[in-house]
């Protein structure tokens, strides 16, 4: 399948609706999703086939070196064909970019591919929030992957 990974276009904003709605319980509504638009805090990108059809995408916010993944989804036709991977390997690397730290996601507990896939890239599981989603009620797993290992907080001077 030929797709490319770039940054999510406004135009694009419907299909990403749409594939919010096919893969989770509680999607984010447009206005949610176009605040998501790459700006200084963010990093919107997708997979886009070369006929123009959204195949996946991930999403992040950040602030001074910190990120945090908001979003990560592929459309259910197009799972287990290495897009999820390209995803993030393109966030790490935006990632590296912009000197962040460290980057965070929550997951179902219960997502065992997505975890799997997490965990692919170097994500570690490091909490779990009680009761986190609804639809149906789950915890979740919080991941992170640490960027900078040159810095640590115990190197911090106060």
């Amino acid at each position: 399948m030929d797709y490319s990974i770039r940054d999510v276009l406004p135009g694009e904003i419907p299909q990403i609706e749409a594939l919010e709605k096919a893969c989770f319980s509680m999607p984010w509504t447009e206005d949610q999703l176009k605040g998501q638009l790459r700006d200084n805090q963010h990093e919107f990108i997708a997979a886009v086939s070369a006929g123009g059809t959204v195949l996946g995408y991930i999403g992040m916010m950040y602030v001074l070196d910190e990120g945090y993944i908001s979003n990560v989804a592929v459309s259910p036709g197009n799972r287990r064909r290495g897009i999820g991977d390209a995803l993030i390997l393109a966030l790490l690397k935006r990632c590296a970019a912009l000197g962040l730290s460290f980057v965070t996601l929550e997951v179902r507990a219960g997502n065992t591919p997505a975890i799997a896939l997490y965990e692919k890239h170097g994500f570690a599981r490091v909490g779990l929030r009680k009761n986190y989603y609804d639809h149906p009620r789950e915890d979740a797993l919080l991941m992170t992957k640490y960027l900078n290992r040159g810095k640590s907080f115990e190197n911090l001077s106060v």
